[in-house]
């Protein structure tokens, strides 16, 4: 059996990767509908996150900014794929689209900070959480902007609500990443 497990399905490399960003796109477009509402920010708590950083945890620098870019690009040409069910380049103009930068700036953070985490368990949780304050400071810097209010209240309403249930999430993506970081090698 498992010799089955360990086989190619798809040999080529290029339909791997392919098959991994389109992967990656429908699971942080998923994980804008796990969707919490808090009452006291205009962000809700999502999922999104967590397939951000796995995604750019397991992926090459170039494959991680190519589904986040995807899926940003999905979401402003109008496919319902942003928290809420949003859509459209007006979303991008909203007190939320902060975070979207944020998956882009985490992704670059991770892929050139991972090579040096290695399967050390403490680095890597090191790594997400750096990854995750950029995610949580670029939403919140962007609040600030489109609320017109001080930098406090922005962080006070974009960040640290998001502390303890991000926390959860890091520590998923780092046990999750671990298990599948040697197979993405092989694949992807």
């Amino acid at each position: 059996m498992e010799a089955i497990f360990k086989r190619e399905l798809i040999t080529d490399k290029r339909l791997c990767r392919l098959s991994a960003l389109l992967f990656a796109v429908i699971f942080i477009s998923l994980g804008a509908f796990v969707r919490i509402p808090l009452p006291f920010t205009p962000v809700p708590l999502t999922l999104q996150t967590f397939f951000v950083l796995l995604s750019a945890g397991l992926f090459s620098r170039r494959l991680g900014l190519t589904a986040q870019l995807s899926y940003l690009l999905l979401g402003a040409s109008g496919l319902p794929v942003f928290a809420g069910a949003a859509s459209g380049l007006g979303y991008l103009l909203s007190p939320t689209a902060g975070y979207l930068l944020g998956f882009i700036l985490a992704t670059l953070f991770i892929s050139g900070a991972i090579k040096r985490a290695k399967v050390n368990p403490g680095a890597l949780l090191l790594v997400f959480s750096l990854a995750d304050i950029i995610i949580l400071l670029s939403g919140s810097i962007w609040i600030k902007v489109t609320l017109g209010i001080s930098l406090v209240k922005a962080l006070m309403l974009g960040f640290i609500p998001f502390i303890p249930g991000d926390l959860l999430k890091i520590i998923a993506v780092a046990f999750v990443y671990l298990r599948l970081k040697g197979r993405a090698e092989e694949i992807l």
